[in-house]
């Protein structure tokens, strides 16, 4: 992969975060909440992967 469409990758993955953070904040989601929900994706994500391979 080139290197700018790598960097342009990175930069879509932070401002992603970045809008989901402001959002929640907006709206009054706690962040632990918003935490949680993201580790609980996490570890969903994970036993998905792991079983197919």
């Amino acid at each position: 992969m080139p290197l700018p469409r790598f960097l342009i990758l990175i930069l879509a993955v932070i401002l992603a975060a970045a809008l989901t953070i402001w959002a929640a904040s907006n709206i009054g989601v706690p962040l632990l909440i918003l935490g949680l929900a993201a580790l609980t994706a996490a570890v969903i994500v994970h036993f998905a992967m792991r079983e197919q391979g």
